[in-house]
């Protein structure tokens, strides 16, 4: 649905984005996360059409971007980081308007103008001028304005700045009920919303792409490599039994690969070595004294760490 080859915007000498490739397939929800500055909005913009690109090439729905604008418009929605709302105009007219502007059928427009309404639900406050809305649901009228056309593809630039905890939350069902039916790329550099919206993550630093895979598939190479190149990586690990003894916190203490351990009741937190050879040593002890094993847990890392560990670190091995 969206194929983008060897993508490059210089500013003179300097490389804005450089020699970008990457595939989003029909119906997913693709995050495209980097720090700010890395290059997110302008890759976005040209996405769009709104912004020409030095070399490369862009194809969305089967039509090159550059060749085939006008068609390219007909099947992209698009939410820059400034939503393009008119203030003075009521919900329903700012979108009956879009819809006019995007070339929408008139057999058609109606219908998608009320469907929108209703998806978003600003059904209640049609009638009321822009600038009388909150934040939350100006946001939710420029994601109307992406949607009034039905369009295949929807990319959202940074769609949830500042919104308020609870409006980030809407924004997120919205993504769940588009989800399937819309092909999507969420540009963000805020983490959790590739954590809670997204199937997969481009992650984009300093102009180029560091890394692109699922979000648990990029996790455990940054978790391979971290073993790999630190043998003696710690790695935090959680164990639960229910009968605790004395005898067991004196094995974990007397062991060279445990840097420290905390324990409440029945529960231990260990920081060790991350090696599968001293978990099993651990849990063979459990068992062999009889402590009534439940769990055994390693901490997993956090989208937040892969995040740090790839843009501050060349691409690691099995991120692509």
């Amino acid at each position: 649905m969206i194929h983008v080859q060897n993508l490059s915007k210089y500013y003179g000498s300097r490389a804005a984005i450089q020699n970008l490739n990457f595939t989003i397939h029909k119906g997913e929800v693709v995050g495209f996360l980097g720090p700010n500055g890395a290059g997110k909005t302008t890759t976005m913009k040209m996405l769009t059409g709104f912004m020409k690109p030095s070399a490369g090439k862009i194809e969305i729905a089967g039509f090159d971007v550059t060749k085939n604008p006008l068609e390219v418009k007909k099947k992209l929605g698009y939410l820059p980081e400034t939503p393009p709302i008119y203030m003075d105009m009521t919900v329903k007219n700012y979108l009956n308007y879009v819809a006019d502007l995007k070339a929408v059928p008139k057999k058609e427009k109606k219908q998608n103008i009320y469907a929108t309404l209703e998806s978003l639900k600003l059904a209640d406050v049609k009638d009321r001028l822009i600038q009388n809305l909150s934040k939350g649901f100006r946001q939710r009228v420029g994601i109307a304005q992406a949607l009034v056309s039905n369009p295949e593809v929807l990319v959202l630039d940074e769609p949830t700045v500042g919104l308020d905890p609870k409006q980030v939350a809407e924004f997120r069902e919205i993504i769940k009920k588009l989800k399937g039916s819309h092909t999507i790329i969420l540009s963000t550099h805020i983490l959790q919303e590739v954590q809670a919206s997204c199937e997969r993550v481009i992650i984009i630093n300093e102009g180029q792409i560091v890394a692109q895979n699922t979000i648990e598939a990029l996790t455990q190479a940054v978790q391979k490599s971290n073993t790999q190149s630190e043998p003696n990586h710690q790695v935090r690990v959680y164990l639960k039994v229910s009968r605790p003894s004395d005898d067991f916190r004196s094995f974990l203490n007397s062991q060279s690969y445990i840097s420290s351990i905390h324990f409440q009741g029945s529960q231990y937190e260990i920081q060790c070595e991350n090696k599968e050879e001293h978990f099993e040593t651990i849990v063979k002890n459990v068992m062999e004294q009889k402590l009534g094993f439940q769990e055994f847990r390693k901490e997993q890392l956090m989208l937040e760490d892969v995040f740090v560990k790839l843009t501050q670190n060349v691409p690691q091995e099995g991120v692509h």
